[in-house]
């Protein structure tokens, strides 16, 4: 669990990320409508139909386990006057994950960000758009790190690699597509390019590696990665001619084996990989 703050017209938001997912604080949002009272507008939005549904909706959609049969009894009762409902009831209730109810240090009621932004917008469609704003580029600034730190692992990857022998080398040589693979068509192009370059679409790499993170191209060499770059555009134009699939793949793969054997026997790139021994 990571905890991000933004600063919304003067106001600190905290933001938990917790796995993939972001969570916004709903008790510094509801701050901009009363500072003192944040439980109370909490829950006096969490009394409306609109709201009830909202949560209902999203956690069907996202929640095996949630509790329909409760959900709808809140659902009914939901716009009474005599109707009350507070964050840690609606969680309890229904098993609910959209809503997460903190003691502690970053203590408060916290909503997924597609709930946040609606509890954002009852409070103020102003407010809403600046946080909505600057989540996003909060977002975009991970995004950027993130990058810095993938194009550095992998150029020090690039210069550390090292091909030991003939037979590792020849493991990175793309092998020829089969008849089959080049009668079948791809639900995608992203999958032809996979076919191409790896052998296998990127489902039939999740099946064969289950406790792996990421996907098929996060695994791959710079080497591959070079090699893909090249595929997508010469694909690009494979397409604009009109090519159907099945000859695409078999170009494709041809030029991958081509430029994974150029770029393996690369004298400046065998070069660097000399000097780490």
């Amino acid at each position: 669990m990571k905890n991000n703050k933004i600063v919304v017209k003067g106001s600190e938001i905290s933001i938990l990320h917790i796995d993939t997912e972001d969570f916004i604080s709903l008790t510094d949002i509801a701050k901009h409508k009363d500072a003192e009272r944040t439980d109370y507008v909490i829950q006096n939005w969490l009394r409306n139909r609109n709201t009830v549904e909202l949560l209902g909706f999203w956690e069907q959609l996202y929640n095996p386990k949630f509790n329909p049969l409760e959900f709808e009894g809140f659902r009914k009762q939901a716009g009474l006057n005599s109707f009350v409902l507070s964050p840690k009831q609606w969680i309890e209730k229904t098993n609910a994950i959209g809503l997460i109810s903190k003691p502690g240090r970053y203590g408060g009621t916290y909503a997924h960000k597609d709930i946040a932004f609606e509890f954002a917008s009852w409070i103020s469609i102003e407010f809403k758009l600046y946080v909505t704003k600057e989540f996003q580029r909060l977002k975009n600034e991970e995004s950027d790190r993130l990058q810095l730190n993938w194009n550095l692992q992998r150029t020090i990857s690039k210069i550390n690699y090292k091909i030991h022998t003939d037979a590792i080398k020849q493991s990175l040589i793309p092998k020829e597509v089969t008849k089959m693979q080049a009668g079948m068509v791809y639900a995608s192009e992203a999958d032809l390019l996979n076919v191409a370059l790896f052998g296998m679409t990127a489902k039939h790499w999740r099946e064969g590696h289950p406790d792996e993170k990421g996907n098929i191209r996060d695994t791959a060499t710079i080497e591959q990665l070079v090699v893909l770059s090249n595929l997508e555009s010469i694909n690009a134009l494979l397409v604009s001619q009109g090519l159907p699939q099945s000859i695409r793949l078999v170009q494709l793969n041809k030029v991958a084996i081509t430029q994974m054997k150029s770029i393996l026997g690369n004298t400046p790139v065998s070069g660097l990989k000399q000097l780490d021994k």
